[in-house]
This record gives C-alpha cells, sequence and structure tokens, in this order.
C-alpha cells in the first residue's frame, strides 16, 4: 500500500542487531498504522506476562500512511507495555523524529532487548548506528536534545527521555522539542529499562505516495481551510488553554485532588494570564494551528502550557499563579515526567498530609515544595519521592486506609484535567479508554455539557463508542493531530481524501471504524493477556466522584450514580461486542478478524461465544 514503507526498523539492544522488517501487507490493511501497528506488534512479539521493565518488553515507534503529509500530521505514536498499568500503554508525540523516521525509508522503529551500556539509535537515509550515551546519561531531556543536534545537526529530529526514565519512574515520558511529550502510560521508563536514552533520525527520501499531485494540492487546501476558519485567531492566541475559562464556568475544573470543579484562583492561571506572559509560540511539524505557548516561569527560564499541565499543576494543586505552575511544568519537562500524572501524585500527597497519613508531607498551594518534589520524584530521592514516583494506585496501596477513594486514576493511569462529578459519560470515557484514565480517546465533557450533563443514556454510550473510533481510532492510526477537527470544525472527510490521494486506496469512514474498532478490541485483549482476568470495576472510575459530592460552584450537591454508571458500562460492553465481564466475545473476535487471539486468551480465561 503506498503512503507506507512497508517495512520498519527493528533493533535488538542486547545483541546490538538492527535488522529491516518487511512487515506483512495485512498489519497495514487491517490496522493502518500508528496505534494499530503498535498493538499488532506487542500482541504478536512480546511474550505474554512480559515485565515491563524487563528486556522483553518491546518498544514501538510508529507513524502513520499521512505522517509527514497531511496538515498537522508530523506526530508518531510510542508504545509498549505500560510499567505504571501492567497493560497496553502508548501516546503520540509531535516531534521531528516522525518526519526523519520517514523520510528514512520507514514506518516503524521497533526495539527490543536491553543494551549493556547507555546508548541512542541514530538512523539517517537507512543507515542505522547504535551509539554510545554514556556521556548523555543523567543529562536533563531539553539538554540531552541539544548535545544530540550539536552532533547531527539542527533538522535532527530526536525524542529522548531526562533522569525519571533513566531511574524508572513509571509516568515517565519521552520528550522532544523541549516541550513536546509522550508515552504518559512510563513508556519513558521503559526506554530506560533498555539503556536508551534517545533516538534520533535525520533523511531525505521522498515518502511514497500514490499521486504526488493530489497529495500536495489537498495539504495546501487543508492548510488554507484550517487558517480560514473563524476561531483560528483566537487559538493562536490562547490555545488549550482557554479551556481554563470553560472548565471553571462547566464546573469541570479539577481541584486539590479532584475534590472540587472550580477553582477560586482562576483568572491566575487562565488563557489571558497567559497571553499577557506569553513569549513564544511553539508547534509540532508540518502543523497549521500551533499549539505550545511558552511563558517564562518563576526563574526566568522558557516553558511550554497547555490546559491539561495548567491545571494539573495549578488548580489540582491549588496554586494560583501562573509563573509558579510553569517553573513545576519547566521542571517536569526536563526531568521527562508526565505532568498530569506529576499533579495528581503531588495532590495525592497534598490530601495525605491533610488527613495525617504522612508524616513529612506537603500543604496545599506550596508551589516550593511542589517544584522541589517534582524533583525528589524524578530522582527517586526520600521516602516521599520514591513512593509518589510509584504512581497513585501503588502508592495509595501501601498508604492504605480509605486512600483508594481518592487515590485519582483509572487502571493505574491517572485522571487527565477534567472533574466528573456532574460527567457520567467523560466518567464512561476516562473509566473505558484503552491506556487508562486519558482524556485523548474520548473528550465526550463538552459535548455532554452541551447537550445534557445529567442524565445516562443510550446515546451517551453511543457518542462515546463514535468519538473513540476518531480519535482513538483515526487520528492514532493516521498519526494525525486532531485539534484542527475538535477545535475549528475541520472536515473529517478531509481524511479520506488524504488518505486515498497517499495510498491508492479509497476508504470511507465506516470502514475506518470497522478498523478502529478491531483495533479497541485487540488492546482490550491485549490487557487481557497481560492481567489473565477482567470485570466491570477495572472500567470503572475512583470512588470519590460515586461518594463525595461537590460543595462549591453552581453544581453543588452533585455526584455519580454507581447503579447508572453502571447500566451505561454494560451498555458499552455490548454495543462494543464484549461480555458482561468486558471480555471480547469469540464472535466478536471472528468479526473484527481477531480469531488469532482467541487460543492465547482461552489460556487466561473462558470465552463466551
Amino acid at each position: 500500500m503506498k503512503g507506507l514503507w512497508g517495512r520498519a526498523l527493528w533493533v535488538d539492544l542486547s545483541r546490538r542487531e538492527v535488522r529491516v522488517w518487511d512487515y506483512p501487507v495485512d498489519y497495514a490493511l487491517d490496522y493502518v498504522g500508528g496505534r494499530g501497528l503498535a498493538a499488532r506488534v506487542l500482541w504478536d512479539f512480546m511474550p505474554a506476562g512480559a515485565d515491563p521493565l524487563g528486556p522483553e518488553n518491546i518498544l514501538v515507534f510508529a507513524a502513520g500512511p499521512l505522517t509527514g503529509l497531511a496538515v498537522n500530521s508530523g506526530k508518531i505514536v510510542v508504545a509498549a507495555k505500560s510499567p505504571l498499568t501492567g497493560g497496553y500503554g502508548d501516546g503520540n508525540i509531535g516531534s521531528h523524529f516522525a518526519i526523519g523516521l520517514r523520510k528514512s525509508g520507514f514506518d516503524a522503529l521497533i526495539v527490543s532487548g536491553r543494551a549493556r551500556k547507555p546508548s541512542y539509535i541514530y538512523v539517517e537515509n537507512g543507515e542505522t548506528h547504535i551509539l554510545s550515551a554514556e556521556a548523555l546519561w543523567g543529562s536533563n531531556a531539553v539538554e540531552c536534545e541539544r548535545r544530540i543536534k550539536e552532533v547531527h545537526g539542527r533538522s535532527v529530529g530526536v525524542a529522548c527521555i531526562g533522569p525519571a526514565g533513566e531511574r524508572l519512574v513509571r509516568y515517565a515520558v519521552v520528550i522532544s522539542q523541549a516541550g513536546r511529550a509522550g508515552g504518559r502510560p512510563g513508556i519513558g521508563a521503559v526506554m530506560g529499562s533498555k539503556n536508551l536514552k534517545a533516538v534520533a533520525a535525520i533523511g531525505d527520501m521522498d515518502i511514497p505516495v500514490a499521486d504526488p499531485g493530489e497529495v500536495r494540492r489537498l495539504y495546501v487546501d487543508s492548510v488554507r481551510d484550517v487558517k480560514g476558519k473563524d476561531g483560528y485567531g483566537f487559538w493562536v492566541r490562547q490555545g488549550t488553554m482557554a479551556t481554563i475559562e470553560w472548565s471553571q464556568a462547566a464546573s469541570v475544573l479539577p481541584a486539590y485532588n479532584f475534590r472540587e470543579g472550580v477553582f477560586e484562583g482562576y483568572r491566575m492561571i487562565d488563557g489571558y494570564s497567559m497571553e499577557a506572559a506569553k513569549v513564544d509560540l511553539r508547534s509540532c511539524p508540518v502543523c497549521a494551528m500551533p499549539c505550545g505557548n511558552v511563558v517564562l516561569d518563576s526563574k526566568g527560564l522558557e516553558a511550554e502550557l497547555d490546559y491539561e499541565n495548567v491545571a494539573m499543576l495549578g488548580s489540582n494543586l491549588g496554586i494560583a499563579h501562573l509563573g509558579h505552575v510553569a517553573r513545576i511544568n519547566r521542571v517536569a519537562d526536563e526531568m521527562g515526567l508526565d505532568t498530569i500524572s506529576l499533579g495528581a501524585v503531588i495532590s495525592f500527597a497534598m490530601e495525605a498530609t491533610e488527613r495525617k497519613l504522612l508524616k513529612e508531607g506537603i500543604e496545599w498551594g506550596d508551589h516550593k515544595a511542589a517544584e522541589s518534589l517534582a524533583l525528589d520524584i524524578a530522582y527517586r530521592r526520600g521516602a516521599l519521592g520514591e513512593l509518589l514516583a510509584e504512581g497513585v494506585m501503588r502508592a495509595s496501596e501501601k498508604l492504605g486506609g480509605d486512600s483508594g477513594d481518592w487515590a485519582m486514576h483509572v487502571k493505574g493511569l491517572e485522571i487527565s484535567a477534567y472533574d466528573c462529578h456532574a460527567a457520567p459519560a467523560m466518567a464512561l470515557a476516562y473509566g473505558t479508554s484503552p491506556i487508562g484514565a486519558h482524556h485523548k480517546d474520548a473528550w465526550i465533557i463538552a459535548w455532554e455539557v452541551k447537550t445534557g450533563r445529567f442524565e445516562y443514556s443510550e446515546a451517551k454510550v453511543d457518542k462515546l463508542i463514535e468519538l473513540q473510533r476518531i480519535r482513538g481510532g483515526i487520528f492514532e492510526t493516521l498519526v494525525a493531530c486532531r485539534f484542527p477537527w475538535v477545535e475549528l470544525g475541520f472536515n473529517l472527510e478531509w481524511y479520506p481524501k488524504i488518505f486515498k490521494a497517499a495510498t491508492g486506496r479509497p476508504i470511507t469512514l465506516e470502514e475506518y471504524y470497522e478498523i478502529a474498532d478491531r483495533i479497541y478490541t485487540l488492546i482490550r485483549a491485549l490487557w487481557i493477556r497481560e492481567q489473565g482476568t477482567w470485570n466491570p470495576q477495572m472500567d470503572t472510575p475512583p470512588a470519590r466522584w460515586f461518594k463525595k459530592p461537590l460543595t462549591k460552584g453552581p453544581i453543588a450537591g452533585s455526584k455519580l450514580d454507581p447503579e447508572k454508571y453502571h447500566w451505561m458500562l454494560q451498555k458499552y460492553y455490548q454495543k462494543r461486542g464484549w461480555d458482561e465481564r468486558g471480555i471480547p466475545r469469540k464472535s466478536t473476535l471472528r468479526k473484527l478478524k481477531l480469531e488469532y487471539t482467541i487460543p492465547e486468551l482461552e489460556k487466561h480465561t473462558t470465552l463466551t461465544e
């Protein structure tokens, strides 16, 4: 299939072997690329029950057929078995590495084994080298990228880890361009476990496409369309930071470890505060709508902000000062820490301190202590740093008491920045996200607030699956950014047109939805294989949203209804073709061309027809 090279670069670090793998054509036809390719590789080549931090885990960097060709397509998926959740983990990252790998003649980089000494992988026009990273080990992620560029040139694309990944912090991420991050479920720790400090790529090969002229025309026309949208000017001014004000008005802005949905100091950290402080605007490559708003932190260093990190490191910690929030965010980017999980673990520690479960804890709003604690976590320093480096699920298991009720995670992945006391569809989106609690796959909350937030309905389940098919299916396999569609109303029909021009293969949205369903069900099969079982509780958000109502704001008194939530969850299972436990039925696996998973799944559980 055009648009893809049909080959991946496979690096075995243990043997220091490099080979080119011509992957089967059905991988492209049935899974497209990106997340789909990564999930199939993990199923086929990672041993069941692999230690996420062992050499048998497989690390995948997977592009898609539109990477580097379409508007806002400078992205790549990073995936592996998650050390945070024990299940499938992935994320996408905007990086010149995505373009460099594609223009070097590969759709993916697959890494197995473990290097004896710190190393990095360098790819240039198909030539691959495993180089020493001993001089880079210990450097922060921003410094690491700068030093690799000094060696290989400013145009090289780099994705690397910081000290948190080296020390196997379970939510360490992959960093690129001094502020782009991907792989929330601990993909940075997987790199660290392999002694892999960085990957770098540069190339000038032409990506093979079916109709080069049409690809170029569609690219120019689509960029013009995006920049002509009514909301484009405001987007360039504030980007996702406008969501602070919206979330406050909707009572979904996380405050004090998701105890509340409003924050008294929101004006000090909102989009207008950011606008007043902004010094630069950054973007991923091939981007028509930049979102990387840069401000100076409290120490005068640049920090790239968006809604998620400001909400989780600001309102959720009780910090009402943009410069202080930016400082913690800068530390997280340098250390290679996921800002969402970092905000969650620090807020958990603040609440644990308040409840006197920690002797030496941290108080709400203490930005200096939060900055210091972020460094302790990254370096696993001290008892508290070591505890929180494990994530809130394991921290709550160690602290005990009722802390599991307010350890804000699903499947071990900390919840991103939307409170769901009065948002059952968004709660279900978190519950059923294929990587754990993350908004990327189905940001349904804006639609829910607009159309009726208090209802528990089949229509919400239908909308959730539709969004998962689009956001977690189409965008995560093409691989392209969803912002033009989400934020500006860019027509989804653009993508089948560009797909056909690039690949020569016509595809309808309905056909793509089936591919998305196949990938979601394969990922669920991976989870079951690795966990050995499944039950609806694993798809359920924390007890806090069900037990303790909001006490502030216009919808004070609101909380989720557990019986109605589980009614919606069962509807979701039915529509997915999964049984009442959340396990795919044999008939569904056959229908989606996943019959090859049946023998392995039957080793772990009973499948229903």
